[in-house]
Parts: C-alpha cells; sequence; structure tokens
C-alpha cells in the first residue's frame, strides 16, 4: 500500500521539472517576440545609412555611430519638443494621482448620499471609448480659448476613470478602524487622506503614475488636434510631422526616426524602472484582493 503512495509525489516533481524548463523557454520566446522591435530600433539608430538599407537587413552595426542623433536635433527643435512633453506628461500624472486619489478615498471611506450612483457614473465612463470624446472636448477647448496652450492638453486628461476606479479598489483595504481611531484622536479628513491613507496605498499610486505617464507620453491624437503651433508639439506629434516630410529621405531617412523614437523610450523605462518595485508590488497586492 505504500508503494502508490511513494511515487505519486515522485511523479508529481518529475513532471514538474518537465513543465517548468518548457515554461522558461515558452516565455522567454514572448520576451523575445516582443523585444525584437525594441531592439531593432535601438541598434537602428546607431547605424549608419549603408547599414539601414543592407539586404539581407543586418542587426549588429558595421560601425556605430552618432550621427543619426546629431542630425535629428539639426533638423529638430528636439529639446523644446522633449520639455513639451515633459511638461505635459509631468502634469497629467500628478493631477491624476492627487484628483483620483481624492476621489477613491471619497468613494471607499467616505458616507454620502449618491455614492454608489457616482462610482456607477465612474463605472460607465471606463466602458466609453476615448476617441467618441475627441470632438465634444476639442470643441469645448475651443471654446474657452485653450487651444495651443499647455492647459488644453493637461486638462482634458486631469483626472481619469481607470485612475479613480483603481485607487477606490485599494483604498478599500485600509482599515475602517484605522481612521476611526485618527478621527477620535482629533485627526480632520484632510490630514487623515494625506498622511496616513496616501503612504498606506503607495504601490497603487506608483502603479497609476507608471500608467498615467506612459498613456500621456505616447498620446498622439490629442496633442496633434489641440495643437496648431509648431512650439507647442510634443515628441510623438514633432516625430509624426517629420516622417511625412517629404525632405526626410533627403536629410537622413530612417535612421533620423530611429534615433527619435529612440529619444521617446527612454524616460518611459526610466520612469518604470524607479518605480519598479512599487509597481509590481501593486501588482501582487491586487491579485491577492
Amino acid at each position: 500500500m505504500s508503494a502508490p503512495t511513494a511515487t505519486a509525489p515522485t511523479g508529481r516533481r518529475s513532471e514538474g521539472r518537465v513543465r517548468k524548463p518548457l515554461l522558461y523557454v515558452i516565455a522567454s520566446l514572448g520576451l523575445l517576440v516582443m523585444a525584437a522591435p525594441l531592439l531593432w530600433m535601438a541598434l537602428s539608430a546607431f547605424k549608419t545609412k549603408k547599414d539601414l538599407t543592407a539586404s539581407p537587413p543586418v542587426w549588429l552595426p558595421s560601425q556605430w555611430t552618432l550621427s543619426n542623433f546629431s542630425e535629428l536635433l539639426d533638423q529638430l527643435d528636439m529639446p523644446l519638443y522633449f520639455m513639451n512633453s515633459l511638461i505635459v506628461a509631468v502634469l497629467v500624472t500628478v493631477s491624476n494621482l492627487l484628483f483620483c486619489s481624492m476621489v477613491g478615498y471619497a468613494l471607499a471611506k467616505l458616507d454620502f448620499t449618491g455614492r454608489s450612483k457616482v462610482f456607477g457614473v465612474v463605472l460607465i465612463a471606463l466602458m466609453v471609448p476615448g476617441n467618441l470624446l475627441i470632438l465634444p472636448l476639442y470643441v469645448l477647448m475651443n471654446r474657452l480659448g485653450l487651444i495651443d496652450t499647455y492647459a488644453g492638453l493637461v486638462l482634458p486628461f486631469a483626472a481619469g476613470a481607470f485612475g479613480v476606479f483603481l485607487m477606490r479598489q485599494f483604498m478599500q483595504s485600509v482599515p475602517d478602524e484605522l481612521l476611526e481611531a485618527a478621527r477620535i484622536d482629533g485627526a480632520g479628513e484632510w490630514y487623515i487622506f494625506f498622511r496616513i491613507v496616501l503612504p498606506l496605498v503607495r504601490p497603487a499610486l506608483a502603479t497609476l503614475a507608471i500608467f498615467t505617464f506612459l498613456g500621456s507620453w505616447n498620446n498622439f491624437v490629442w496633442p496633434l488636434i489641440a495643437t496648431n503651433d509648431p512650439g507647442k508639439y510634443t515628441l510623438p506629434v514633432a516625430l509624426a510631422t517629420f516622417a511625412n516630410d517629404p525632405n526626410r529621405t533627403i536629410a537622413g531617412g530612417n535612421g533620423m526616426l530611429m534615433a527619435g523614437s529612440l529619444l521617446v523610450v527612454l524616460p518611459v523605462l526610466v520612469v518604470f524602472i524607479a518605480l519598479q518595485r512599487h509597481f509590481t508590488q501593486g501588482i501582487a497586492t491586487a491579485g491577492l484582493k
């Protein structure tokens, strides 16, 4: 009777030894497929024109060069476009962290009339495609005189339904007894919100910051519509305009576009690496819920 019970765990262990390497191989192949375009772009930014037009294509540059970056800086005012993107992305991210956490706290921890209806409106807003809002947003910003301004680029995205939903779900995990104890000690709601609740939901704040910064930094449609002045172009709009320039092939070709795309991606990678620990902790916490 003991033999079958002894072989069963052994069979499971051997099966686990086979499955684990197989999962690693599948995950590695998936990572390679997703990372291949990014790796190609990064390597192409340092290629010469000869390597870019080689047939068959070559992955590694035969001669590393920074000429694509220097030519790009000569053709486009990259510092201006970079600052425009940075200002808009930072303002949108900070405003979302503040307003979404405030609304999420109210929906999670404050008892007021119509709270469930407000949360229902947030859920409905999550189901509305963002492209449907472009026309009314443009009409509103135009009537307010905010076209070609930073305010016109920031205000439509100062708070989002996803951020409110995320913060509300996380703040529900904060113990009510902790907040009640703070109120008994005389703490006001602002003190409780900023000094007690926000430090407890830092993983959620980091997660929201990454998603918001990434979405704002890569946003193309709204900055394209809301800006007519080249001085207010963000990096994606400036690169797209440059890509459609008929003189681009004479000026530097695809190498300059690859260099510009690499400059667009780098800030996002820096933000993700800086907040990676909090981001993974937030995802793990959400999974436990």
